[in-house]
């Protein structure tokens, strides 16, 4: 039963024809004030078809209308306002989220079609640092996202692993470097000879020749350079593999630059069958002036090719291999007007699917206001910042709960959810300010305060040794708030889905997490009563919808905190 459905038909049942229910259904819209009512009709759009005012329109609409679903309608100044029957509307809100389960608020845009997403794509043999998070977890949620709605999610890591850096990495390597060393402690040890490259390369010019001269064998194929080159990438992809461990990511492809070094060479002579290629100052562009962009460089003067060259491969790789209805790059609003020029050169080459690639750009994580990428000179480690945050939160469960078991296992669980769900419910296009202290605390619009919620409602259940049964409802003011807000939680994903903006379900979230706290504070819940079993179903309702909405968003709920 859709309460928004039964007025739109009252409504147009009573309108003679002049709207249809389509057209009745989209005006319907929430009352400011609670006060006002659920749902509100307004008559605006009429006033001119019955040559009358619309506050009169709404007098007169209001009379007629009657349902079982609708407690009271009124007229409202222009608005029509129904009240629902908080009774009938919240039991079969709670009896359909009990028995959906997990599956609550699932929608089927697509059956199963694909949506490739390329997030994340650290450099390898550099450390992960705080300036991957972000696109990492928006991608991992969205890839979420999509799946709750129909699709395949094909999650793929573009890895950062060629280009002139990797001669240089060899060439310290084979001066300074140490096996041993490298392989206990990859990340670290490669980065120190790659800096120490730089220090050298200073006094010493030769070396950037022999690094030039070490990148020319690996691109020509020479057996110690690719030897050692596979090495730096299998151990940098297992360090990263821990990382993407304790966040709970995974991907479907490690496809990384490399992947298309043998594949470009197709692309660039479509484009020159097209007559798209031109010379420009020794380089190979497409022009782009008619849109009013730069032009799009396609290989250097040195025949070199560039990130515009691979990712026009990557993309028509991706089609042909996941024939995806939908691309998503989730990659920092800097590289915006890169992808401008990727998608309008793949239309260009007349392929019709560039036109549903999509690049989902973010802003920074700042730190007091500046851009966290740097610190004294150090990049600012990831893996540190997830560690340190689960310290903390063991440090304040301690406190909080210090019978609780599984201390450290449910610290994991909220440190590193702290820092995603922190993340995630600021607008992706906004800068976000970096505190660990902030984004731990208990209450307020945090990780910790949605999943202690959830916690708290699974030990309702727990004491009152719930098991499902059949809901009757409940009218009271306070358990109408939190139904309410219970069957948004469809609408929260669509919005999501629409607008690729997780922020949708974590403020979602922290709504119903306030709301139902509400609940908690003025309602005796367990109380001994004929409406025991309806409250708990309530409860559970709660539970389900909170630990579906914080798993979109890669946080997982513990049951206790």
């Amino acid at each position: 039963m859709d309460a928004v459905k039964a007025y739109a038909v009252e409504m147009t049942v009573h309108l003679n024809g002049l709207l249809k229910l389509g057209e009745v259904m989209n005006l319907i819209e929430k009352p400011k004030f609670e006060e006002q009512g659920d749902l509100a009709f307004p008559c605006f759009t009429l006033a001119k078809e019955l040559r009358k005012a619309p506050n009169i329109i709404a007098q007169e609409l209001a009379g007629k209308i009657d349902h079982p679903i609708l407690e009271k309608v009124v007229a409202d100044g222009p608005y029509v306002n129904a009240f629902l029957n908080k009774r009938m509307v919240s039991k079969h809100a709670l009896t359909s989220i009990l028995k959906d389960g997990s599956a609550y608020g699932s929608i089927n845009y697509a059956e199963k079609k694909n949506i490739t997403i390329d997030f994340s794509s650290p450099n390898i043999a550099k450390p992960f640092s705080m300036g991957h998070l972000r696109s990492t977890v928006i991608g991992n949620s969205l890839a979420n996202i999509v799946e709750k709605c129909g699709y395949q999610a094909i999650r793929i890591n573009h890895l950062g692993d060629w280009g002139t850096q990797f001669g240089k990495l060899i060439v310290a390597y084979k001066l300074w470097g140490n096996e041993a060393r490298v392989k206990e402690e990859p990340i670290q040890e490669l980065l120190k000879l790659y800096v120490q490259f730089h220090a050298e390369a200073e006094n010493d010019s030769r070396l950037e020749d022999d690094a030039r001269a070490w990148f020319k064998k690996l691109e020509d194929g020479n057996e110690e350079a690719l030897s050692l080159w596979t090495w730096f990438r299998d151990e940098s992809l297992q360090e990263f593999g821990k990382i993407y461990n304790l966040l709970g990511v995974h991907f479907d492809s490690y496809h990384g630059e490399a992947f298309y070094n043998d594949k470009m060479e197709r692309i660039v002579s479509r484009l020159e069958e097209s007559d798209l290629l031109q010379v420009s100052d020794g380089a190979e562009v497409v022009d782009l002036a008619e849109h009013d962009l730069a032009p799009c460089l396609i290989k250097k003067s040195d025949g070199a090719t560039l990130y515009a060259t691979r990712d026009l491969t990557a993309a028509v790789y991706r089609q042909e291999t996941y024939e995806f209805e939908r691309s998503y790059y989730v990659v920092g609003h800097e590289q915006s007007l890169h992808f401008e020029q990727i998608f309008l050169v793949l239309q260009k080459l007349g392929y019709d699917w560039a036109k549903q690639l999509t690049h989902i750009p973010f802003g920074f994580i700042l730190k007091d206001g500046k851009k966290m990428s740097t610190r004294k000179g150090k990049v600012v480690l990831l893996e540190e910042v997830i560690q340190e945050a689960i310290r903390l939160a063991e440090q304040i469960i301690a406190e909080k709960n210090p019978s609780l078991q599984n201390k450290a296992d449910i610290a994991e669980v909220v440190g590193v959810g702290a820092i995603i769900f922190h993340d995630l419910k600021n607008d992706r296009q906004n800068n976000i300010e970096f505190s660990l202290e902030d984004m731990l605390k208990f209450e307020g619009a945090t990780g910790p305060y949605v999943q202690y919620t959830h916690a708290r409602a699974c030990s309702i259940l727990r004491k009152a040794e719930y098991e499902d049964t059949a809901t009757k409802g409940l009218n009271d003011s306070y358990s109408w708030s939190v139904v309410k807000l219970l069957m948004e939680f469809p609408a929260a994903i669509e919005r999501s889905f629409n607008y690729q903006a997780p922020s949708q379900i974590a403020k979602y979230l922290i709504d119903l997490s306030q709301e139902f706290n509400k609940y908690y504070g003025n309602i005796k819940i367990l109380s001994e009563d004929e409406e025991l079993e309806s409250r708990l179903g309530l409860v559970k309702a709660t539970t389900i919808v909170l630990k579906e909405g914080l798993r979109l968003l890669g946080v997982k709920a513990p049951d206790e905190m």
